[in-house]
C-alpha cells in the first residue's frame, strides 16, 4: 500500500465529514453554432479535506469546465455544486468574493499574472486586497516564494521569467492565503519533469501537512502516483481509477443506464 493510500485509510477511518467541495449531478451544457455542446455530464465528485485529486484527460475532455465549475467561476446548467454544504450559485457576490479571498486558491493554466508587477508584488497583492497586515504579507509572500524556489527571482517582473518560474509564481499566489482549497489547471505544464516532480510534490506535501485539498488537472502520468484519487475524464464525464493502475484518458465510459 502507497503513502498516499495509507493517509486516505487513516483519514477515512476517522470518520466521514462533509465534503469541502461536492459535485453532485452536475451537467454543464453550452450552445456553439447552434449546437448543444455537453462539456460536463451528471458529474458526481467529493473533495474532502485533505485530499488530493487528480483529473486526467485529454484536451477537450472537460476538465478545465469541471474545475471552473468547483471554483464557482462557472456554475452547471443541471444539478449542484456545494461549497461546506451550501449551493455555490446561491452566494451573494460578497459571499463569492470572501470565498475566493480566503477560501479557494486558483491556479490558472495561463498564469493570470500581472505584467507591470514584480513576482513578489503579484503574490503580495491579493494578501494587500485581504486587508492583511504589512508584516505578516512580507513573511507570507516571501515564505511561499521559498517554497517554490524562487525567492531569488522576487524582484523580477512575469516577462522577465521563463513559462515554468512564471507557473510557480502563480501557485506562491494561490498558496499564499492559505485556502481550504487549491483547484489547479495544468500546473506542471509548463515544467519540465524534475519540475513538475517537484511541484506535485510540493502539493503532496501541503495536503499531508496542511489538511489543504488540492484538485489538479494534468496530462502527465508520470506524476499520478502522489494522488489519493485519480479520476480519468473523457467526453465531460468521470471514472475513478485506481492509483498505480494504467490510466486511458482515452477509454469510453459505460453510463450506469446505458444498454
Amino acid at each position: 500500500m502507497s503513502q498516499a493510500t495509507e493517509q486516505l485509510t487513516a483519514r477515512e477511518s476517522r470518520g466521514a465529514t462533509t465534503p469541502v467541495i461536492q459535485a453532485v449531478n452536475a451537467s454543464r451544457e453550452y450552445e456553439l453554432a447552434g449546437e448543444t455542446v455537453h462539456a460536463v455530464r451528471s458529474v458526481d465528485l467529493d473533495v474532502n479535506t485533505g485530499e488530493f485529486i487528480t483529473l486526467v484527460g485529454r484536451s477537450g475532455s472537460g476538465k478545465t469546465t469541471l474545475l471552473n465549475m468547483l471554483a464557482g467561476l462557472d456554475h452547471p446548467t443541471q444539478g449542484q455544486v456545494l461549497f461546506e454544504g451550501t449551493d455555490m450559485s446561491s452566494f451573494s457576490e460578497k459571499q463569492f468574493i470572501q470565498l475566493r479571498r480566503h477560501r479557494i486558491g486558483v491556479v490558472f493554466q495561463s498564469f493570470a499574472l500581472l505584467p507591470l508587477l514584480s513576482a513578489y508584488e503579484n503574490v503580495e497583492l491579493p494578501m494587500r486586497i485581504a486587508g492583511i497586515g504589512s508584516s505578516e504579507r512580507s513573511k507570507r509572500t516571501n515564505e511561499v516564494l521559498d517554497m517554490v524556489g524562487l525567492g531569488r527571482r522576487a524582484k523580477h517582473r512575469p516577462y522577465e521569467l521563463s513559462g515554468g518560474e512564471q507557473q510557480r509564481i502563480s501557485i506562491a499566489r494561490a498558496v499564499a492565503m492559505k485556502p481550504n482549497v487549491i483547484l489547479a489547471d495544468e500546473p506542471t505544464g509548463e515544467l519540465d519533469s524534475v519540475n513538475a516532480a517537484e511541484i506535485f510534490g510540493l502539493f503532496r506535501q501541503m495536503v499531508s501537512e496542511g489538511d489543504m485539498s488540492i484538485v489538479a488537472t494534468t496530462h502527465d502520468r508520470t506524476l499520478l502516483d502522489m494522488a489519493d484519487k485519480i479520476y480519468t475524464v473523457h467526453n465531460g464525464e468521470i471514472e475513478l481509477s485506481e492509483v498505480g493502475e494504467n490510466v486511458d484518458a482515452d477509454a469510453q465510459f459505460k453510463r450506469p443506464n446505458a444498454e
